[in-house]
């Protein structure tokens, strides 16, 4: 009796501090380094990686995952992308195009082209076009029956990063650069400025509410900020984070979509919860024996995918071809990711 309560009691004790069951592992995951994942509305999880890939799997809601398809590109896959109707998904490649696959006759067929590879596509419900952002210094908006894109920006620097939220479009970029546009009847621009944090940025997203977005960057430092400049100056503010044993990048950051509260996942293998409004930690989970690459929740909020892969932030020579990849679901309850009563 006495050791079934230790047990019990240890148990509890773990599951408080988010010591949860071990996440699921997908099937049929990559060969090689993904670079992003991307949910569906009605749970299926897409992924692109490095070994020029395209993958899809069902996921029930108890974290179980059936591997539905899988796709060669030409090249290697940047970021995917669905299209609303849960049919299409889009992906941004190495060979400098963006493709669009069509799962229902497993045909791809180009929508979009760059003069570098293209790092950010997304597709834009409300306006039903699709985003590119390159390596050349530009953002492009395409209507994917046309040849030329319905409108084209000049980015500050390369694009690394980007993340849409109704209106609200913000994208990263090199030397730390972040561009705002409103989407609101045509995509302007709003702002173009550095970001406060001291180095290179590597990701960013998007509140819910649409009215500011977080930035990750190498130094283990995440920026939270504000669209209106009177907002701003009273509530942005930085934290450091993912620096346990040492400094670490922020690879991701995915906000809950009914919550607002953001999971952020690190090159050290972790993916923390956090509430921006009270400044505070949710919870925290065990390391994965190698970085997380990119993380998202799904619709509801109730899952929570991430990639374990090398993201070469320690050179080529830390990395490993043996080294396994690995994409988990983490069932993710209310009271873990819910913002916390005072």
């Amino acid at each position: 009796f006495f050791f079934f309560f230790f047990v019990v009691f240890i148990w509890k004790h773990e599951m408080s501090f988010g010591q949860k069951p071990m996440d699921l592992s997908v099937p049929s995951a990559p060969v090689d380094s993904v670079q992003s994942i991307a949910w569906s509305s009605n749970n299926f999880l897409a992924s692109g990686s490095w070994d020029s890939l395209c993958r899809v799997w069902e996921v029930a809601m108890n974290g179980s995952s059936q591997a539905r398809a899988e796709q060669k590109m030409p090249a290697p896959v940047l970021e995917v992308s669905w299209r609303q109707d849960n049919q299409q998904v889009f992906a941004g490649l190495c060979d400098k195009t963006a493709r669009v696959w069509n799962l229902a006759t497993n045909q791809v067929q180009q929508v979009a082209v760059h003069d570098a590879p293209i790092k950010v596509c997304r597709w834009i419900a409300a306006s039903q076009v699709l985003m590119t952002g390159g390596w050349d210094k530009s953002l492009k908006f395409w209507d994917t029956r046309q040849q030329q894109p319905v409108a084209s920006f000049q980015l500050p620097e390369r694009c690394y990063t980007a993340d849409v939220v109704e209106n609200l479009c913000v994208v990263g970029c090199a030397d730390r650069w972040i561009n705002v546009y409103n989407l609101q009847g045509g995509p302007k621009q709003y702002s173009s400025a550095q970001t406060t944090l001291k180095m290179q940025l590597r990701c960013v997203s998007c509140f819910p509410t649409q009215d500011g977005y977080a930035v990750g960057s190498i130094e283990g430092r995440v920026a939270i900020q504000y669209v209106d400049p009177q907002r701003a100056a009273r509530d942005n503010f930085s934290f450091k984070c993912h620096r346990d044993d040492g400094i670490h990048a922020i690879n991701s950051i995915s906000f809950h979509p009914r919550f607002g509260t953001f999971a952020t996942a690190g090159s050290d293998g972790k993916y923390l919860f956090w509430d921006k409004d009270s400044r505070n930690r949710l919870a925290h989970f065990p390391p994965n024996p190698a970085p997380i690459t990119c993380c998202s929740f799904n619709s509801s909020g109730s899952l929570f995918a991430y990639a374990v892969s090398y993201d070469w932030s320690k050179g080529h020579e830390h990395y490993n071809p043996q080294a396994p990849n690995a994409i988990k679901i983490h069932v993710t309850p209310d009271d873990e990711i819910k913002r916390k009563k005072k």
